[in-house]
């Protein structure tokens, strides 16, 4: 376990961090997004986009979101980027490449969805695909089974064997290693969020009698995996807890599970970890927030939401169970600190914190003290808004002046995802207050 941190040794933002041998130039980072970049031949330049800003504006490391390690299946949101072929991926370089033009590092993560893939909500995408099975930890669990009954989910599960995981690792393997080629400094794995490496983790989900009944286990074996292609890439991973399950789900993983979790992935290899509080279904405890109203309402992307929902009534069911959820999950201030601080008491690998992080004087308690929450501090809504925000947050009077994002944490860049829309900002005020900055010279790098 770290020692206790004196005065002296309290780190700044603008302090290097050495994560598994590479170094951050500071220790703010552009958490991951969802891109909607595909697979087409616009792919590199949608990434490149998106995320250089990031590093032009100062990020010492830009995570590019969640990617899908196989050709097939798997995909949580419409136009999710795929990482199973090597050519797609080493054609990333010119993405790379920008980012180290700036000085920044970048992150690729990698990801299967398992019950949470477009093939079980979708229902444009499942009647246009009949053939896909969603891959399972175990049998859906009952609520799960409830909602394919009411016509919610469609399941059609297939229990991966014992010698089909090792396969789903390698997948992850083979991925990690062509990313380490393309010039990706950092692989983080989408271990929490309901992904499958979550499922693995998760008592509400794995209820496996082999060995990768284990909630650590299928995070070793990926990690072994890693190492056997690409030895000299760190890796790092969220690690969930779902503490925000609602009452009367489980079993769940707690708050001490979580960081028994993390000492068995610091102990097993892992660089740097990334816990994060959820629940066991995807919802609002992700995000939190607002109910994004707005786009619900837009018409333009009515047809989406029919596509994704199969009808009117059920899309607005699932409006309305938005809006309670958004009741129950309102936006709270860094919900992640609390738990970030009791695993940065208990493992040795860097702690990186995100979620519901808007202003410098937070990010300043996150890093500071005595019992430190955080060794690094991640954002990542508000870059929809702001997609040069470091360039803000990094000025050397950012803390005295108290400098927040623009976010309102309104969500409606999120909810028309599910449409296959891009996530972009969409609320008037908050695009306004981002370009009185812009015509302010406040995104200008010093």
């Amino acid at each position: 376990m770290r020692p206790e941190r004196q005065p002296s040794s309290v780190p700044e933002l603008t302090d290097p961090l050495d994560v598994g041998g590479v170094t951050l130039p500071n220790r703010l980072y552009r958490a991951p997004l969802l891109e909607h970049a595909g697979n087409g031949p616009e792919a590199v330049e949608t990434l490149t986009a998106e995320l250089e800003p990031a590093a032009a504006a100062g990020a010492g490391l830009v995570c590019q979101g969640a990617t899908i390690v196989r050709g097939e299946g798997g995909c949580a949101a419409p136009g999710m980027t795929r990482v199973h072929d090597p050519d797609f991926v080493a054609d990333l370089d010119r993405l790379t490449d920008a980012i180290h033009a700036h000085g920044g590092r970048i992150a690729i993560q990698l990801e299967h969805g398992g019950l949470r893939s477009m093939e079980a909500w979708h229902r444009g995408f499942r009647d246009r695909n009949p053939g896909l099975e969603q891959l399972a930890v175990s049998p859906p669990p009952r609520p799960l089974r409830l909602f394919d009954r009411l016509g919610f989910l469609d399941y059609d599960a297939h229990v991966l064997t014992t010698e089909e995981c090792y396969d789903l690792a390698a997948d992850f393997g083979r991925a990690a290693a062509a990313a380490a080629d393309a010039g990706y400094d950092l692989i983080h794995l989408a271990g929490a969020n309901m992904g499958i490496l979550h499922q693995f983790a998760s008592p509400f989900y794995n209820h496996r009698d082999d060995e990768f009944g284990d909630p650590a286990r299928f995070f070793e074996v990926v990690l072994a995996a890693i190492r056997d292609r690409a030895d000299d890439v760190p890796v790092l991973t969220k690690v969930p807890a779902e503490t925000e399950a609602p009452p009367g789900i489980g079993p769940t993983l707690s708050t001490a599970d979580c960081v028994r979790l993390c000492q068995r992935l610091d102990a097993a290899g892992y660089d740097a970890l990334v816990p994060v509080n959820g629940s066991v279904f995807w919802d609002m405890s992700v995000i939190r927030g607002a109910f994004p109203s707005r786009s619900w309402r837009d018409e333009r992307f009515r047809e989406g939401y029919l596509d994704a929902f199969g009808s009117r009534p059920r899309a607005a069911l699932v409006a309305a169970a938005n809006w309670a959820e958004s009741l129950v999950y309102s936006r709270e201030s860094a919900w992640n600190e609390d738990l970030c601080r009791r695993v940065c008491e208990r493992v040795d690998v860097p702690v990186l914190c995100e979620g519901g992080i808007r202003d410098r004087g937070t990010i300043e308690r996150l890093l500071g003290g005595g019992s430190p929450s955080a060794d690094a501090v991640g954002m990542a809504r508000p870059f929809y808004a702001e997609p040069e925000l470091p360039a803000r947050l990094l000025r050397p009077d950012a803390a005295a002046d108290g400098t927040a994002v623009v976010c309102e944490d309104c969500n409606n860049c999120v909810v028309p995802q599910a449409a296959g829309e891009p996530g972009v900002c969409r609320t008037p005020a908050v695009l306004e207050r981002a370009g009185e900055h812009r015509k302010a010279g406040a995104y200008e790098r010093e």
